[in-house]
């Protein structure tokens, strides 16, 4: 365990995938685009659930299958294909159908998004048993914090590039060469991760004659153990804060200039909160204090969302979008190692499943908040997001990390 290579490779993963996933990040860029196109507020928080949470619908069935899995890796390798395809084919349909054909063109990102999110339910299953496998508990922690570190890094280069193909070309063909340049940029780190050495794992489950038997019994396990359901309803709720998020720049949009170099100024903002965020993270989660890390990062979640009630300038927006980058990369780390930990190794893959599962339902709170900025205004939609948020905060009190892993 913890060999500096896989080390490198999970670095070198994280940083390229976030230059090219940044490129169409669901708070700044992408609901500009689905808005351009001519697509509702209600659109654009479906098509930021759907990026985000795609992947729902089908973690417990990959779990069904991995638990009995020696080896992850010849399966995630094919997730990776699927992956860059999906997101390079935005890209073209972009460039090929264009403003001429709005509804097609919102119809094909759609359809990519799917796609590419459809297929993280496969390679998150497969993602975390790997890092379960190769890096010990404490060191996790501190790996996750350099991953973090450096795809914040990667957001900063995808910030300033996306700024310099918005200002150099015009839209919509800026935005398809956004997609297509960033699926050859995310590719490098999918071939990184690909050659991680993984051991075969020893404990095993045997898989369930069924898929609903297998439903069954998950659906046990979370009825038995108290410690899992509290940990599963705060990660739940701290998505909260997607209520409002994808509609923040919108809000911005229409009170403040946001030109290219504006919007690459909030993505580049964001990710200098995650890359700095992460040397607290780093060291609160290699001492052991996961409650902690996830205590402070719904906290600041719900101070970017209280400035956003009276943002009205550039700088204002940079600070929330810089609280915001911080506090999701405290969550990831948080709610990653404490499901880990409280995981019996056998049942690893379905105690994942089911908590992503679960808790990535909240990334489709943005489609409530997309309702509710339809029919009411950004004052409502604030103030709900921080009810839920609060909600979080309070639950985390009563999280516990679990027992004691190697």
């Amino acid at each position: 365990m913890d060999k500096f290579s896989s080390h490198l490779k999970n670095i070198l993963h994280g940083f390229f995938l976030a230059i090219g996933t940044t490129i169409a990040e669901p708070s700044t860029i992408l609901p500009l685009i689905v808005n351009y196109f001519g697509g509702s507020s209600m659109l654009v928080g479906f098509f930021a659930a759907l990026l985000r949470g795609g992947a729902v619908i089908v973690q417990l069935f990959a779990a069904f299958h991995a638990q009995s899995y020696k080896r992850m890796m010849p399966y995630l390798r094919r997730i990776f294909f699927v992956r860059f395809f999906s997101w390079f084919l935005i890209g073209v349909a972009i460039l090929l159908f264009g403003e001429n054909y709005p509804n097609l063109t919102l119809a094909s990102i759609g359809f990519g998004l799917f796609l590419f999110s459809f297929s993280a339910g496969f390679a998150a299953i497969y993602f975390r048993e790997i890092m379960a496998k190769i890096f010990s508990h404490k060191f996790r922690g501190k790996t996750m914090a350099y991953r973090q570190f450096f795809s914040a890094v990667g957001g900063l280069i995808s910030g300033a590039l996306a700024a310099w193909i918005l200002e150099s070309f015009e839209a919509p063909q800026s935005y398809g060469y956004l997609f297509v340049i960033s699926s050859f940029i995310m590719a490098l780190g999918y071939i990184a991760f690909a050659l991680v050495d993984e051991p075969e794992k020893e404990e095993v489950s045997k898989r369930e004659s069924s898929f609903k038997k297998f439903l069954q019994n998950s659906l046990s396990i979370l009825k038995a153990d108290k410690n899992f359901q509290t940990q599963v309803t705060t990660f739940f709720l701290a998505y909260g804060y997607l209520i409002a998020l994808p509609f923040i720049i919108l809000d911005a949009q229409q009170k403040i200039n946001l030109d290219g170099v504006a919007i690459g100024s909030l993505i580049t903002t964001q990710m200098v909160g995650a890359m700095l965020s992460n040397f607290l993270w780093g060291n609160l989660s290699g001492n052991g204090r996961n409650i902690a890390v996830a205590k402070v990062a719904i906290s600041l979640q719900i101070v970017a969302i209280l400035l956003a009630f009276v943002a009205s300038s550039l700088y204002a927006y940079m600070l929330i979008f810089f609280l915001v980058g911080a506090s999701m990369d405290g969550n990831r780390i948080a709610s990653s190692n404490l499901i880990l930990k409280l995981a019996p190794a056998d049942k690893r893959p379905v105690y994942i499943a089911l908590q992503m599962n679960i808790v990535s339902l909240g990334m489709f709170f943005s489609i409530i908040g997309g309702v509710v900025l339809h029919y009411t205004n950004y004052t409502l939609l604030y103030s709900l997001a921080t009810g839920v948020l609060l909600a979080a905060l309070f639950l985390s009190f009563r999280l516990t990390e679990g027992k004691t892993e190697a």
